[in-house]
């Protein structure tokens, strides 16, 4: 009798620890895919904030570029007025040499 009262607890005993260890088993594994959801949305988030982020840069880099042209452009405008300028000086200053060298063969 005793054998078998000692058989049935430590069977008792075993599916008890068994139902336990199921249980404990099933939790772990939905904590396990609460993770792996958490997870996916975080790198959806992540990945879409990088996406945001990105195009923003790309916008803000094709503005920049845009406004380098209109810089290139006003800078080559400056460069003609420049040049222009310098002609004209050129031109005054051949018109002073031959005015003070008509002066001075006019002294003579």
């Amino acid at each position: 009798m005793k054998e078998l009262l000692t058989r049935s607890i430590k069977k008792v005993t075993l599916e008890l620890i068994y139902e336990v260890v199921d249980e404990r088993t099933s939790e772990i594994l939905q904590e396990i895919k609460e993770i792996k959801k958490r997870q996916e949305e975080d790198f959806r988030y992540l990945n879409d904030k990088i996406d945001t982020q990105g195009n923003q840069l790309r916008s803000e880099i094709g503005q920049l570029r845009s406004e380098i042209g209109q810089l290139r452009n006003e800078i080559a405008q400056l460069r003609n007025e420049m040049s222009q300028l310098a002609q004209r000086f050129d031109q005054k200053f051949d018109t002073l040499i031959q005015l003070i060298v008509s002066i001075k063969q006019h002294d003579k």
